[in-house]
C-alpha cells in the first residue's frame, strides 16, 4: 500500500499519515455507495434533513478539536481557525432551509385531460474533491445539498487536510446516516482520476486549481456528466476617491490577507482612484505591517505559514520578477525574521509601479501580496478589472451605491461586492466565469446541478 504523509507547515514535521485507498476498498466503497442511494433517495425529504442537522451537530460540538487540527494541518492561525467551524454550521444549515422549496415539484398552469409536473430527481453518486485552504466551508458546499437531494457521496479531500474528510465521517457515522450514503476515500492522483471516470459517478465537485479542473474535464470526457468546477481566481478591488479610506483599507487588506492570501476570492489587484492613491497606499501599508507573522498555534499571532513552502517560494519568485520589472515592493522582508527561501512562512507584500505586463497581476498568486495601482476614471478601473483570465468575484468600494451598482454590472465575475469582499453568502449563487471554473454551488441554485428535471405527463382516461 502507498502511504500518504502530510507535512505540517508549522514545524515541517509529519502530522499525519494514511494509507492511500486500495483498488478493493474503492470498488467497495462505490458499490456501497450505488446500493445505499436506492434507499436513501425514498427517504423522506424531512428525514434526510433530520439527519444532515443532526451531522452538523455532531461536527460543530468538536469546534476547538477541530480548529487545532486544522491550524497544524494547512497553518491557519488558531485564532482564526474556528471561524472555518462556523462557516460550515451556516452553510449547511442554510442549504438544509432551502432544499424543501429548491426540491419541490415544479407546478404547471391547468390543462384539461392532464396532470402535469417536473420533479427533481438526484443524480446517483457525487464524488467530491475538496482543497486544503478552506477545507471545511468549501467541502460542505456540495456535500449538504448533494446529500439532502438524495444522492450519496463520496469525498475525496486534499492530502494536506486528509483529517478534514474523516472529522466529517465521524459527524455523518454518529448522527446516524444510513452505511454507504457518506464515505471518504485517500485517493492518489491516478486513482482519482479513473474514479472520475467510473460509469458509476454521477456527478463530479472539484474546487482547485485551473489544471486540476482540466484534469476532471478529460476523466469524465464522453460520459455526459454534470461537474462543478471552481478553480480559483485574480480577484481584483477598485476604490473610489469618495470613500471613507480606512474602512476601504480595512475591508480590502484583510480580503488580501486573511488565511495567508490562500482565498480562491481573496483580493489579489487593488485599482484606487489617483487622488486617493498615495494616501490609501500609506494606510496600507501602515495595515500590513501591524499583522504579526508568527506560530500559528501561538493566539497573538495574525498571519501564519502558507500550506507549503513550495506555495510561498512561488509568491516570492512572482514579487522578484515584479520588482526586476519596475514595481517597488513596500514591506521589507527582513522585518519578518521567519520569512526565508524554502520556508512556508512568507513576509506579507504592497507592490506600486506595477502593470499587468507582470506575473503578479495576471496569475494567481495565492498569498499575502498585493499589487496597487492608479487609475484616472471608472471606465479605466472596470477595463483594468476585466482584463484577467479570471472572474470568481469583484469589488468595488464606494459611497456612491448607484455608481457601484453600474460598474458592479459591467464586471465579469460571478460575485459582485460593493464595500466589502472575500465573503460567501450561503444564499447566493457561488459561481465563476472565465477560468474561475463553470457550475453553481450555495442558494438555491446550487441544488440544480445535484438534480435532473423529470417531466410527468399523465393524461386523464
Amino acid at each position: 500500500m502507498s502511504l500518504q504523509q502530510t507535512l505540517s507547515p508549522v514545524d515541517g514535521s509529519v502530522y499525519v499519515s494514511r494509507e492511500l485507498a486500495s483498488p478493493a476498498s474503492i470498488e467497495q466503497a462505490v458499490m456501497q455507495s450505488r446500493e445505499a442511494q436506492v434507499a436513501w433517495k425514498a427517504t423522506p425529504l424531512n428525514e434526510r434533513a433530520a439527519l444532515c442537522l443532526k451531522m452538523v451537530e455532531a461536527f460543530v460540538a468538536r469546534r476547538d478539536e477541530l480548529a487545532s487540527e486544522l491550524t497544524w494541518q494547512m497553518g491557519r492561525p488558531i485564532s482564526q481557525a474556528a471561524g472555518e467551524i462556523g462557516g460550515f454550521e451556516e452553510r449547511a444549515r442554510t442549504m438544509i432551509a432551502l432544499a424543501e422549496s429548491a426540491l419541490a415539484p415544479l407546478t404547471l398552469a391547468d390543462k384539461p385531460g392532464f396532470t402535469r409536473y417536473i420533479t427533481r430527481e438526484p443524480l446517483g453518486t457525487a464524488l467530491i474533491i475538496a482543497p486544503w485552504n478552506f477545507p471545511y466551508m468549501t467541502a460542505v458546499n456540495a456535500i449538504v445539498p448533494a446529500l439532502m437531494a438524495g444522492n450519496c457521496v463520496l469525498l475525496k479531500h486534499s492530502a494536506q487536510t486528509p483529517l478534514c474528510a474523516e472529522r466529517i465521517q465521524q459527524a455523518c457515522d454518529a448522527a446516524g446516516l444510513p452505511a454507504g450514503v457518506f464515505q471518504h476515500l485517500h485517493l492518489s492522483h491516478a486513482d482519482t482520476e479513473a474514479l472520475i471516470a467510473d460509469k458509476r459517478i454521477d456527478y463530479v465537485s472539484f474546487t482547485g486549481s485551473v489544471a486540476g479542473g482540466a484534469m476532471v474535464e478529460r476523466s469524465a470526457a464522453g460520459r455526459f456528466i454534470p461537474t462543478g468546477l471552481e478553480l480559483g481566481g485574480k480577484d481584483p478591488a477598485y476604490i473610489r476617491a469618495d470613500v471613507d479610506i480606512d474602512a476601504a483599507v480595512d475591508g480590502v487588506m484583510d480580503g488580501a490577507m486573511f488565511n495567508s492570501g490562500q482565498s480562491c476570492c481573496g483580493i489579489e489587484r487593488i485599482y484606487v482612484a489617483r487622488d486617493i492613491h498615495a494616501a490609501f497606499v500609506e494606510r496600507a501599508v501602515a495595515w500590513v505591517r501591524q499583522l504579526r507573522l508568527g506560530d500559528p498555534t501561538d493566539p497573538a499571532t495574525t498571519l501564519g505559514p502558507l500550506s507549503r513552502a513550495s506555495g510561498a517560494d512561488f509568491v516570492r519568485g512572482q514579487i522578484e520578477d515584479a520588482v526586476a520589472q519596475g514595481a517597488r515592493a513596500l514591506i521589507d522582508p527582513a522585518d519578518y525574521p521567519l520569512s526565508r527561501p524554502g520556508s512556508a512562512y512568507l513576509a506579507p507584500q504592497v507592490l506600486v509601479d506595477v502593470t499587468h505586463d507582470m506575473a503578479v497581476m495576471r496569475e494567481e498568486s495565492f498569498g499575502p501580496v498585493v499589487g496597487i495601482m492608479a487609475v484616472d476614471s471608472d471606465e479605466e478601473a472596470i477595463r483594468l478589472m476585466n482584463d484577467s483570465n479570471f472572474g470568481l468575484t469583484a469589488a468595488v468600494f464606494t459611497r456612491d451605491l448607484e455608481a457601484g451598482q453600474r460598474i458592479a454590472e459591467q464586471l465579469d465575475a460571478g460575485t459582485v461586492f460593493t464595500n466589502r469582499c472575500d465573503y460567501l453568502d450561503p444564499e447566493l449563487a457561488w459561481t465563476g466565469v472565465k477560468d474561475s471554473g463553470r457550475g453553481c454551488s450555495l442558494s438555491r441554485l446550487g441544488y440544480d446541478v445535484l438534480t435532473r428535471p423529470k417531466s410527468f405527463h399523465l393524461k386523464h382516461a
